[in-house]
């Protein structure tokens, strides 16, 4: 990966610094020059307790020596948590493929339907509200496995429905658990990675997201719904005991002043033969200065020094909705459904998985390029995209149905929007999530990243009600809005963005101050 690469090995006796339980003063240790040897025998809860006991004792030559690399564990630890996000994209991509079998079975209206539909994003934004508090004094894996049980619930109560009740009260339940997935996960992948693979791991959650919308729009073509519903099951159902196999986030441990299991926390994630004294001091004096102060309250958050983190977290996170995606899709899966079910079906796969590609693509290039170049290239993409799709919409009104230029302008309004989606998922549709779990800092991380989160809800849900109001009224105005946002948000980036590839997360947030 491109960036600053973390330190190479240097067992030599030192490792997590001279410190004692948040003391700031050096030399309290037995190694060379005051510092002592990693913590690798404390117990914090996870599988490494009696691994670590026996790597100190056979030199590296045990079973943990596959911890050797930085990345290895926080790689393993990044998929488990990445069944929170298919859990989430799965739930997302539940009702399209259904609708028909749902609305036959139990004998519901559109509108009813169109309730179930809504009500998770309903269920996210509670989930978003309590995510930030849950996380703050439970810790990221215990709210992990808190969300993951509504989740399990909520898709068993669907699969047994009988009517609406069991229905709603199922999509709510998994509302409420994304909603605290959505924020937890990308902040957990951001504490425990290290500094020049964050991005990467980060980028991790938007791509599992994608490949669940995927998975329930591929099976949702072949297998009844119950037995989807069925199925949803199993991403939270394996989370479950995979956080038991995980580290908690060292930054979490060192703010609960658990310094003993921080140190040990960090030294698994990073390699038993990995050097972490510049991390561990690094995160000490961000976790003291932090701990000086008393808990934010929300009227507090408009202090300078928290104001432009805030802006940039909470921005690009509206703005990803206000670009109009998810109208968007709804319009390319609209056109199609006059063909019948199973052809609209198979373009929003089609949509879904350029998705997925580019967000892959994403993955792989964010440490590389950086998140700054990326999110400039994608809401460029995305303001010419629909600059084209809107212009065509202006021009066809004046052009006659069979004409072969009518025909002409179809194929390339459809061309846009596939243009429109890969630029989407090339940088605006991971990115904000990584750059928010980045740059808030750790005092207001928990208010301001609940906060952050319910705000992409809140807007997500007011575009996908608005959506097709707005294209009955004009669909080229529709498109000429969304790209004013994507035109704006490209400036909102150039300006003020900053650039994080390969610093600190502390790093990030001192340069706020």
């Amino acid at each position: 990966m491109n960036g600053n690469s973390s330190k190479p090995p240097a067992w030599a006796g030192s490792g997590s610094g001279g410190y004692e339980s948040g003391s700031d003063h050096e030399g309290a240790g037995g190694g060379p020059g005051g510092m002592r040897k990693p913590l690798l025998v404390q117990n914090t809860g996870s599988w490494y307790r009696m691994g670590s006991r026996q790597s100190s004792l056979t030199a590296g030559t045990s079973s943990m020596a596959i911890m050797k690399e930085s990345h290895v564990s926080a790689f393993l630890c990044t998929l488990i948590v990445a069944l929170g996000p298919i859990q989430f994209g799965f739930t997302g991509g539940f009702s399209s493929p259904t609708q028909d079998a749902i609305i036959k079975d139990l004998g519901l209206s559109i509108s009813e339907f169109s309730v179930f539909g809504s009500l998770s994003n309903v269920g996210a934004m509670v989930g978003a509200i309590a995510s930030g508090q849950m996380a703050e004094h439970i810790g990221r894996k215990g709210s992990l496995m808190i969300a993951a049980i509504p989740n399990i619930l909520g898709w068993l109560a669907i699969s047994f429905a009988k009517d609406t009740s069991f229905l709603y009260m199922g999509r709510l339940l998994e509302g409420f658990g994304v909603g605290v997935i959505s924020y937890v996960v990308p902040v957990y992948i951001a504490e425990i990675s290290p500094q020049n693979m964050r991005g990467a791991l980060g980028s991790v959650n938007q791509l599992s997201v994608t490949i669940g919308i995927m998975l329930a729009y591929l099976l949702g073509m072949f297998v009844p719904w119950r037995m989807l519903a069925v199925i949803g099951i199993l991403p939270c159902t394996v989370l479950i005991p995979g956080l038991f196999f995980i580290p908690e986030s060292p930054r979490w441990l060192a703010k609960m002043n658990k310094m003993d299991d921080f140190e040990t926390s960090l030294q698994v994630l990073r390699g038993f033969e990995t050097d972490i004294t510049s991390e561990v001091n690094d995160i000490k004096r961000a976790v003291t200065s932090s701990n000086k102060r008393a808990a934010i309250r929300f009227q507090e958050l408009n202090q300078k020094k928290f104001r432009m983190p805030l802006i940039l977290g909470i921005g690009l996170l509206v703005l990803q909705q206000l670009s109009g995606i998810n109208a968007v899709l709804f319009y390319a899966s609209s056109i199609f459904k006059a063909a019948g079910k199973l052809c609209s079906l198979l373009v929003n796969f089609f949509y879904i998985y350029l998705q997925v590609l580019a967000t892959g693509v994403t993955t792989w290039l964010v440490d590389r390029a950086g998140r700054r170049i990326l999110l400039i290239i994608s809401t460029a993409g995305m303001t010419i995209s629909l600059l084209a799709v809107a212009v065509v919409f202006f021009v066809k009104d004046t052009v006659s149905q069979d004409s072969h230029l009518y025909f002409v302008l179809s194929m390339v309004s459809l061309v846009a929007i596939v243009a429109y989606v890969i630029a989407f998922s090339f940088g605006m549709g991971a990115i904000p999530w990584v750059i928010m779990s980045e740059i808030l800092p750790v005092s207001i991380k928990s208010l301001a990243g609940s906060f952050a989160t319910l705000a992409n809800w809140l807007t997500s849900f007011g575009i996908t009600m608005t959506a097709n109001l707005l294209l009955s009224w004009s669909a080229g105005g529709t498109f000429v809005s969304y790209m004013l946002v994507t035109a704006f948000t490209l400036v909102f980036v150039i300006l003020w963005v900053p650039e994080t590839k390969g610093r600190t997360l502390e790093e990030i947030q001192w340069s706020f101050r």
